[in-house]
């Protein structure tokens, strides 16, 4: 059998410009599965107050970040990692794109189906389901493929936040650090609004379910409940004490998210006298401008302000060896 393994990742502006991020924030915002409220009143929010403003300041971030030769560390993770993966996989012919932006997966879906494979495996590149990430993706995958007159055999990955490889890539990351010399561990992961998460339940909403504490079927693609079940798993290979880690959640537009929130947990445990503290970001299989600058900058300085010493985070998974042997584990 021809197989073909397309990994998508969310998305990076082409260039470090007002322009290009204006286009790339403004695509990702009018998603209805990103921003859910009337389509009218999400043109008018995105295009006239949101990306007018904030990609000013959005723009400045991803200037820092932005290497002359490989461009955004979002995108030139995702390439080495798909680079690796190939060499591990050669029965396999393995792709990459972006939800937004460049390569967009409606070209490099173009690209495999021109090769006329029998069988493509999508794997969004996010552990824990939520509507407005690997949703997104399969609301467009499906949009491609409806206009095809021929689709192969298509097998689509919705999470894989409990695999046993991919823990094992995010225990090999902490080893790096030691754990029982941090007075708190952190577990942040991105925010989503708390509306997406009632969404998963039909009769009810997320907190009239046991979601910090186990899975089951009722919360199993419950996003709160798998970044719990994350956290379990990392701390239990790493021998982390139940009170000595917490569960946060950052990148929030609004109050009305998922929380407690990670800024405003970190800004307490300094002022409660937590002098050192080593944080996670397990919804990030690479690194971005979350990871690189909202924790390792803005939160590390927020940290120290109210009266911490050191905020360590651990990198992002990006192309390490366990992490594509992991995903080689998944789609097998």
């Amino acid at each position: 059998m021809k197989r073909a393994l397309l990994i998508v990742n969310l998305g990076t502006p082409n260039k470090a410009t007002y322009f290009s991020v204006f286009k790339y924030l403004r695509q990702f915002l009018m998603d209805r599965r990103v921003i859910n409220i009337n389509p009218i009143l999400r043109f008018f929010l995105v295009n006239l107050i949101i990306c007018p403003t904030r990609s000013f300041s959005s723009t400045k971030i991803y200037k820092k970040v932005w290497n002359k030769e490989t461009g955004s560390p979002l995108l030139h993770n995702t390439k080495k990692l798909t680079q690796k993966i190939q060499s591990k996989l050669p029965e396999y012919t393995v792709e990459y794109a972006m939800r937004y932006q460049n390569p967009s997966i409606e070209n490099v879906l173009n690209k495999l189906l021109i090769q006329n494979p029998d069988e493509i495996i999508i794997l969004p590149l996010f552990p824990h389901y939520a509507a407005a990430t690997t949703g997104s993706v399969y609301e467009e995958v499906s949009r491609i493929l409806s206009k095809k007159w021929v689709v192969p055999k298509i097998k689509f990955i919705n999470q894989f936040y409990d695999n046993d490889k991919f823990i094992d890539a995010w225990v090999e990351k902490a080893r790096k650090f030691n754990i029982n010399s941090y007075d708190k561990i952190i577990f942040s992961y991105h925010g989503i609004p708390n509306s997406h998460v009632d969404n998963v339940y039909e009769n009810s909403v997320c907190n009239d379910h046991d979601c910090e504490s186990k899975i089951t079927e009722d919360n199993k693609f419950c996003y709160k409940a798998t970044t719990y079940e994350t956290t379990k798993l990392i701390a239990s290979r790493l021998n982390i004490n139940p009170e000595n880690y917490l569960v946060t959640y950052q990148s929030r537009l609004t109050n009305k998210w998922l929380s407690p929130f990670t800024d405003e947990v970190l800004q307490s445990m300094a002022k409660e006298g937590k002098k050192n503290v080593l944080v996670f970001s397990p919804s990030f299989t690479a690194d971005c401008l979350e990871t690189i600058i909202e924790i390792g900058d803005e939160y590390n300085e927020l940290f120290i302000s109210s009266g911490g010493q050191k905020l360590d985070y651990v990198e992002s998974l990006n192309y390490s060896d366990l992490w594509s042997d992991a995903i080689i584990s998944i789609i097998k």
